[in-house]
């Protein structure tokens, strides 16, 4: 049974946790929630050099996109802090690498606070990191998984689909799902609990 992505019931901050630097699951997660407009997007010196800069032309969505490079995650933070109060965005972005003594409760309460107050979607993008204290309304876990059957030639990688668990919400229960992006829509569609996907799962815990 196919299930819509859930929904926030209003623009907030989320964390999602990467499990390589390599892996861009949880970039591409975060690029299936963009509605288009202006977006600020802040990366420390870290992330830039392990994992690339953005690629707007693979988005997915037409984005005014404006890059911020800082030496530090305490840059990145204030730097989010500033955009979220401007009403001429939709979203800001931040990706910080590693443990970050900086990125504590108190700062991300700060962004959760100033996020939705202002109507501005906040996304906090994690590498390399444990899930520690946050303020962060909801909190997730993206992952690849092997790609889907190519439709033209099985030996071949088709489309992507990733494990997405919602470890922490505000608004609803934690779960954990198969999904796919639906490019059509510009959707995230939650396939299935992992628990319904054997093959999936094991590929997942064998590697």
């Amino acid at each position: 049974m196919t299930q819509d992505r859930p929904t926030r019931p209003l623009p907030t901050l989320a964390e999602i946790f990467a499990p390589t630097s390599w892996d861009g699951a949880a970039t591409a997660f975060m690029l299936a929630h963009l509605r288009g407009g202006a977006v600020l997007w802040v990366q420390d010196r870290l992330t830039r050099r392990e994992a690339g800069i953005p690629y707007p032309p693979g988005f997915g969505v037409a984005v005014d996109l404006m890059v911020l490079q800082v030496g530090r995650a305490a840059d990145v933070l204030w730097a989010m802090e500033q955009g979220l109060g401007s009403p001429a965005l939709t979203a800001v972005v931040g990706e910080v690498w590693g443990e970050a003594p900086a990125l504590d409760f108190t700062a991300t309460k700060r962004l959760a606070l100033r996020a939705e107050a202002h109507g501005v979607a906040a996304w906090l993008i994690r590498r390399g990191a444990a899930a520690d204290l946050s303020a962060a309304r909801e909190r997730w876990r993206v992952g690849s998984l092997p790609s889907a059957a190519h439709a033209d030639d099985l030996r071949a990688p088709g489309a992507p689909i990733w494990r997405t668990t919602l470890f922490r919400a505000r608004w609803r229960a934690p779960a954990d799902w198969v999904t796919r992006y639906d490019p059509h829509t510009h959707r995230m569609v939650m396939e299935h609990p992992v628990e319904a996907a054997p093959r999936a799962d094991a590929a997942l815990r064998s590697g």
